[in-house]
């Protein structure tokens, strides 16, 4: 799973989460902060008003939780959701055994490559140098 640190530099960085079934979040409160939610029609499901979105929680009784603002939650993006995100300059993953590789390609052929222990991160390293790339 993607750690908060880089959830937030997502966040942080202008990458929108428009919440939807299968997404995972934590609620950026002290006493939910190491618990992961998953959006669920069923269990929890995002509902749009015109003040904004919030994830609605049906039928929690365990901490008496009706509904969070999208914006107190961190949202946790999965591998395939952060795939997608980087669009076409996706090229290749590789697992060594030790670690993940994440190579993106530029138009000119370039190629960049992030690494880290864990899939998630390796792809949010991308998509940051892309997102970073884009603003600059």
């Amino acid at each position: 799973m993607i750690s908060d640190l880089l959830a937030h530099e997502l966040r942080n960085s202008g990458v929108r989460w428009d919440p939807a079934p299968g997404d995972r979040f934590r609620i950026q409160t002290e006493a939910l902060s190491e618990d992961v939610f998953i959006l669920s029609h069923m269990v929890i499901e995002p509902r749009t008003y015109p003040t904004g979105t919030v994830l609605h929680f049906n039928g929690t009784t365990e901490w008496a939780l009706d509904s969070v603002a999208k914006e107190d939650a961190l949202w946790l993006p999965r591998e395939d959701q952060l795939r997608e995100l980087l669009g076409g300059t996706f090229v290749r993953l590789v697992h060594t055994g030790e670690e993940f590789r994440v190579q993106t390609g530029e138009p000119t052929g370039e190629l960049d490559t992030f690494t880290a222990a864990d899939v998630e991160d390796a792809y949010a390293h991308a998509l940051l140098a892309l997102v970073h790339r884009a603003v600059a």
